[in-house]
């Protein structure tokens, strides 16, 4: 069953100060394994309504397993090294999970 994570983040300050070019060239650095290992990212900005996370990122993954190892690649790039982004919250959620459950488990 795909997974759907939705990583809860927030913009620091010096991610602000950077220019937009340089942004874009480190967001796709950083998001690059996300792109692989049957894995797919889609980005929501959440700045104008939530205080507490300026970012949201959905992530699809055919494994948890695919997923970690995208985590733990992320961890080592400067959007979580350098403290441009904090990990805010983490929910991880089955689309329609119910029905699968009771496809597997009559009721």
């Amino acid at each position: 069953m795909k997974m759907t994570i939705f990583l809860l983040l927030h913009a620091s300050p010096s991610w602000l100060r950077l220019n937009r070019q340089e942004r874009g060239r480190l967001a796709a650095t950083g998001l690059e394994p996300f792109t692989r290992n049957g894995l797919s990212l889609r980005h929501f900005d959440a700045e104008a309504f939530h205080a507490d996370c300026s970012d949201v990122a959905m992530i699809e993954a055919e494994t948890p397993e695919a997923y970690y190892f995208a985590i733990e690649q992320l961890r080592d790039t400067a959007l979580i090294a350098e403290g441009y982004f904090t990990v805010t919250g983490i929910i991880p959620a089955y689309e329609n999970g119910f029905r699968s459950f009771e496809a597997t488990h009559a009721v």
